[in-house]
């Protein structure tokens, strides 16, 4: 593993902060709702907030962008000249409440970003799981280039199916110094954090993730797989161009020492009872029964155990699909990429929850399509056998569930 995990300098507000109006969610939570976010505005106010060091992605279309940009880098130069924070060097590990009242375990690391791909096939140590839509990218990379400061809300995955590494330091918590403990604005639930610095142990605890038995034993495959990127890919993939333009300009040494090499996350146990996988349905727009005849006609060729439930107008229909949740989605999506090809008319959207897809195929005439739910099980055999998923593949709870800016790191 050698550097892979980095104990990093964290910066965390200090006692004076209110950190109920510090910590909000995640910019690419809420994009249709701005509702929230101006609830959340008045509810910050004057106050210091990561609020006022992230652009939420429901304002990317406005036209004042490079003024918030230039707010944003003002107000994480403030913050420092200030002397909010207190530096903290090690592992934070995290307790998340979420609202409804579930356990989430994880640790704040830092992962070395020349570790780290995010194209369909590589030997990366650290893999995306869904494919990166390059074209979101440039946004967030402007905003990324000219900050001094990152928060993350990066959630990475490790496959510890024994359940020993954070659960271990876990249940040692009485033992730690406590980094915070508060309610989260918004109706987020509460979280807690200890300080970890013996990180020397836990950093040899997840390079027994790399053991060639093990991952034998586990994928059928020795081929190396440390973490896969749950939430926050495209944050991650932002993270990782802007280090491609930054070690251009650096000689050997700095190259392993500048901090934007790399990136905050919160790293969390596949297995964690609280994580919940959830699918993302498509609505089809601009189809109909040919479209219903083409994927069926092309699925049934490739001989699936499985039946995908489809519904256009008042007739529901069936597809059939591969027993294995993952490559069923894999194939679904390539095959409605094709027909779109040649049908530009074709527009896929996205929905969360069976009611709300049949809802929306209602109202707008479109084909709700039920995609399979992907068992977490099987998300690491697939990335380590196929590459990345399909965009929008799976869902890791809801948007309150994810994760709230908090801790930051410098990295200029």
């Amino acid at each position: 593993m050698k550097d892979t995990v980095k104990i990093p300098k964290i910066l965390l507000p200090k006692a004076t902060v209110d950190k109920s109006k510090w910590s909000v969610i995640a910019c690419d939570q809420f994009t249709s709702q701005p509702d929230y976010w101006e609830r959340l505005d008045k509810f910050v106010g004057d106050a210091p907030s990561t609020l006022r060091i992230i652009f939420p992605e429901v304002y990317l279309e406005g036209g004042d962008k490079q003024e918030r940009i230039k707010t944003i880098n003002a107000n994480m130069q403030k913050y420092l000249q200030d002397g909010i924070f207190e530096e903290f060097e090690g592992f934070v590990l995290v307790e998340r409440i979420t609202p409804d009242g579930q356990k989430r375990l994880g640790l704040v690391i830092a992962v070395d970003l020349e570790d780290y791909e995010y194209t369909p096939q590589n030997d990366a140590l650290i893999k995306a799981t869904e494919k990166t839509v390059v074209e979101r990218l440039p946004a967030r990379i402007e905003v990324r280039k000219g900050a001094c400061l990152e928060s993350p809300h990066i959630m990475m995955l490790m496959d510890d199916r024994n359940e020993k590494i954070i659960e271990n330091l876990y249940a040692r918590r009485s033992e730690l110094e406590i980094a915070y403990d508060f309610t989260l604005n918004m109706g987020g639930g509460s979280i807690k954090g200890y300080k970890i610095k013996d990180c020397k142990s836990v950093i040899d605890a997840l390079g027994s993730l790399l053991d060639k038995k093990t991952l034998k034993e586990k994928y059928g495959s020795d081929k190396p797989i440390l973490f896969a990127v749950g939430d926050g890919n495209h944050s991650l993939a932002t993270a990782k161009e802007c280090w491609n333009n930054i070690k251009k300009t650096l000689d050997k040494d700095e190259l392993t020492t500048h901090p934007a090499r790399y990136a905050l996350c919160e790293l969390v146990n596949l297995h964690d009872k609280s994580l919940q996988f959830q699918p993302i349905h498509r609505a089809v727009f601009g189809v109909g029964e040919e479209f219903i005849e083409y994927m069926k006609s092309e699925l049934d060729k490739l001989q699936g155990g499985s039946e995908v439930r489809v519904v256009y107008g008042d007739k529901t229909y069936s597809w059939k699909a591969s027993s294995n949740a993952s490559d069923a989605i894999a194939d679904i999506q390539h095959l409605m990429d094709e027909y779109n090809k040649s049908h530009k008319d074709m527009i896929i959207d996205y929905i969360h929850g069976d009611e709300h897809l049949l809802n929306v195929a209602k109202e707008k005439n479109a084909v709700a399509v039920f995609m399979p739910c992907l068992e977490k099980d099987g998300l690491f055999d697939y990335v380590v056998r196929r590459g990345v998923l399909p965009r929008k593949s799976f869902s890791m709870g809801h948007a309150e569930d994810k994760r709230y800016y908090l801790e930051c790191r410098v990295i200029l």
